[in-house]
This record gives structure tokens, C-alpha cells and sequence, in this order.
């Protein structure tokens, strides 16, 4: 089923900028939690969530970094009004926090790409016997194209460009390729420098999975959580990227929008040969994840995005971050809390909370089928 966007993204960022700095729960455990953004405590006309609402104890989750920023604002909203709940995240990468969930080890992982149906048939030993793992979009991104190039602002670059410079075949920025997308722009010869992820990566799975859609002929990798082209240079986690291009002049790299904004990083516009070039903002991606379609079953909310979208205005390079919790079978200790605390993070106010950091709210579409998913955990 194609799913329709929901017409609001624009305003997000304004009407987010409250929410951010402090936030009111209203019944943040229950099942159609909207919370109410109107400042930094109860007021006599909202109602907070009661103890009972909010759960108990600690809950336990660790994997992708692309979400780790919109992690941080969402813990410290929660814990604001949910006192009794502490939500400890850990930004270990993509792979290696599903991997501590199969282990057992977490209430929750996040990912940046859905749990393959092999691992979710592993997943039955650590939910109980009774249940299996299920992927709950829960806030999207473009992940953007990074360069350091002094002197060189507003470049433009496409799919085919961008699978020759990273698997080594475009080596210098004066490259024709370049040239031919950047006719007016002064390019050096200096060598081009990439920086891919070290760790297993949800963000490397769906920049891979962008080239392998959009240039087919030049891009012969693949997609796949650990970097999958041979050459340049590795680091640890977004963060790691995005300290690399800043110091390295003729680096370029690939990292979630949140952390371009937080290290102003100059980024490319992309061409997708619709027309005009599209640049990196959570509105574009918006419409390329617009036209995502949900291809898990039995519960799961996997879904497909177009990475090849020739949709006017829409960024192609975009993610959408899971967390993966179990359908039955969750630890009747922490499921209260882990209920809660997913109910607010899928909420208009959690959501909405997460823009100004470089996040997109997700689709009606999506987030009715997530809070639908929620309420039924067990």
C-alpha cells in the first residue's frame, strides 16, 4: 500500500521549537498518546501521566546512531514527566544493537534497516517462546552527502557521480563527472577523500541501497550494513563521519542531516533527473518517504523505500529508523514502561520534538499502524 504524506511536515519545524525545549506528557502510556506541548510542567489544565501510566524501572535499548539525537531529546521529554522510568540508550550502530537484542540483553534495538526475516525467525528464544520480533518505523531522515571543499559552495552531484567517487573511480574533484554537474563552479584537483562507516550501519545499508537503485550500472556493491565497496578511509558511528569531514579537506561522506546542522557541514544538492537539483531538507525527503510501502507481514512494519524517485522536489537519499521490540513475550517487568515510553516517541508531540534536530515526522500512514502495533505488545 502506497503511502499518502500527511501535509503537515512543513510546519514542523516551527511548531517543534516548544516542544524541544520542554514538553508536557499528557497520559504518556496510553495507547493514543498525544502529548501536549504547552511548557515545561503541568499546568492545572493538562493532565499528567500518572505513575501507573508511565510504567516503572529501567528499560534498556541500544543500536542505531542515526537516531541517537532524537534519542537524547526523547528520553530527557520522557523522563521529565515519567520520573519513575529511567530509558538508558546506548548509540552502538545499527548491526551490533540487533544483535544485543537477539542476545537478549536489551527491551529494545534501534536500526536504520528492518530486521531480516532470518534473524526475526531467530527472534522467538528471546520473546518468550511465544512471540518473534517486529520493526516499528519510528522517525525518518535524509542522510546527506558531505564534503569539505573551501571555495566550493551549492555542489550538485547525482547517483552515477556519487558511485564512482565511492568506490574509487572518480579520485580527484576537477573529475569531468564533476565538472559536467558544476559547469560555473571552480573545482580544484585536489584528491577526493571518502570516509565510510567502521561498524555495521543502517545508514551505510540505505546510502548503499540508494546507489545500487539509482545508478544500477555504475554501483555493483550492493547494499549492505557493513560498508560494501572496496577503499577509502573508515570511522566509528555518524558522529565520526561528521568529524572527519570537517577536518579533512577533500573528504566527503554520508551522514544523517541531525549531524551536518550540528556540525555545519557544507552538503550537495542531488540530481535525480527530475529537474531541478534537490537539496537536503527534511521536506524533500518527506516526499521520497511518502512513497514507501510496507512489505512486512505477520505484524511487521518493514518497509521499502524509493530510493530512485524521480519525484520533483523529492530528496532520494533518505532512512527510515526502526526500533525492534518483540510482538509477545517482552519482559512483564518493563513492558509498561517500554509501552510508554514507544507510545510518546510515535506521538505528534514526539515526533514533532525530533524535527528541529534534523528528523521528519513520519505519515499518518505509518504512525496510526505503529500506535495500532503498540497497544498490542504483550
Amino acid at each position: 500500500m502506497k503511502l499518502q504524506r500527511n501535509g503537515r511536515t512543513k510546519a514542523l519545524a516551527i511548531g517543534a521549537l516548544a516542544v524541544v525545549s520542554s514538553l508536557t506528557l499528557a497520559a504518556c502510556g496510553s495507547d493514543n498518546n498525544n502529548a501536549s506541548s504547552t511548557g515545561g510542567s503541568s499546568s492545572s489544565s493538562t493532565t499528567t501521566a500518572s505513575a501507573a501510566d508511565c510504567g516503572s524501572g529501567q528499560v534498556l535499548g541500544a543500536g542505531s546512531t542515526a537516531q541517537q539525537n532524537a534519542m537524547q531529546i526523547w528520553i530527557r521529554n520522557f523522563q521529565q514527566q515519567c520520573s519513575g522510568v529511567t530509558i538508558n540508550y546506548q548509540g552502538t550502530g545499527s548491526t551490533a544493537g540487533r544483535t544485543t537484542w537477539l542476545e537478549g540483553k536489551t527491551q529494545f534495538a534501534g536500526s536504520d534497516s528492518a530486521m531480516k526475516a532470518a534473524d526475526i525467525a531467530k527472534s522467538s528464544s528471546v520473546c518468550g517462546g511465544t512471540g518473534h520480533a517486529i520493526n516499528l518505523p519510528m522517525v525518518g531522515g535524509p542522510i546527506a552527502i558531505a564534503y569539505n571543499l573551501p571555495g566550493v559552495s551549492n555542489l550538485v552531484l547525482d547517483a552515477p557521480t556519487l558511485a564512482k567517487i565511492f568506490s574509487g573511480k572518480i579520485t580527484t574533484w576537477n573529475d569531468p563527472a564533476i565538472k559536467a554537474l558544476n559547469p560555473s563552479a571552480s573545482l580544484p584537483s585536489t584528491p577526493i577523500q571518502t570516509f565510510h562507516r567502521s561498524d555495521g550501519s543502517g545508514t551505510s545499508a540505505n546510502f548503499s541501497a540508494y546507489l545500487a537503485a539509482a545508478a544500477p550500472s555504475d554501483w555493483s556493491y550492493g547494499s549492505n550494513s557493513q560498508w560494501p565497496a572496496p577503499g577509502g578511509q573508515a570511522a566509528q558511528g555518524s558522529s565520526g563521519l561528521a568529524a572527519q569531514v570537517k577536518q579533512v579537506t577533500g573528504s566527503i561522506s554520508y551522514f544523517e542531516l541531525s549531524y551536518a546542522k550540528a556540525n555545519n557541514a557544507t552538503t550537495a544538492s542531488i540530481s535525480t533527473g527530475s529537474g531541478t537539483p534537490v537539496a537536503v531538507s527534511t521536506d524533500a525527503a518527506a516526499k521520497a518517504i511518502s512513497e514507501a510501502t510496507v512489505v512486512g507481514t505477520n505484524g511487521d512494519l518493514a518497509l521499502k523505500l524509493n530510493y530512485a524517485t524521480k519525484t520533483a522536489g523529492a530528496y532520494p537519499i533518505s532512512l527510515v529508523t526502526y526500533e525492534i521490540v518483540c510482538n509477545k513475550g517482552n519482559a512483564a517487568a518493563t513492558l509498561p514502561a517500554l509501552k510508554s515510553f514507544l507510545n510518546y516517541t510515535i506521538s505528534d508531540a514526539g515526533q514533532q520534538a525530533a524535527a528541529p534536530a534534523g528528523y521528519l515526522q513520519l505519515p499518518s500512514a505509518i504512525t496510526d499502524k505503529v500506535k495500532a502495533a503498540i497497544s498490542t505488545l504483550s
